[in-house]
């Protein structure tokens, strides 16, 4: 199946502020999700059922970069610190919906 890929613009903004280092290593991820995007964790969501996670370091930090399937659509949701957990994860999903 093609998917299309989509990022929020909470998504945009965080990505935009990053080094090109770290840039490049989420151009990979992304390009692999694109691929098989049923290959990363899946994570409990109230809002959506296919909600999905990758592992980063960002700046030395524990990170995750999350991403929701809707197909044929893949939504870059946004990059969570690890150490806040995921606190904020349910607001930005929201966001999503309107």
């Amino acid at each position: 199946m093609n998917y299309i890929l989509k990022a929020t613009e909470i998504f945009k903004e965080q990505v935009k502020d990053l080094d090109k280092k770290t840039r490049d290593i989420i151009k990979d991820k992304i390009r692999l999700i694109k691929e098989n995007p049923y290959r990363y964790k899946k994570i409990h969501s109230h809002i959506f059922s296919k909600v999905f996670r990758i592992r980063l370091n960002i700046r030395k930090k524990g990170a995750r970069l999350i991403y929701v399937i809707i197909e044929p659509n893949i939504i870059l949701v946004c990059l969570l610190e690890r150490k806040k957990g995921y606190k904020d994860l349910t607001k930005y999903l929201q966001k999503i919906q309107k």
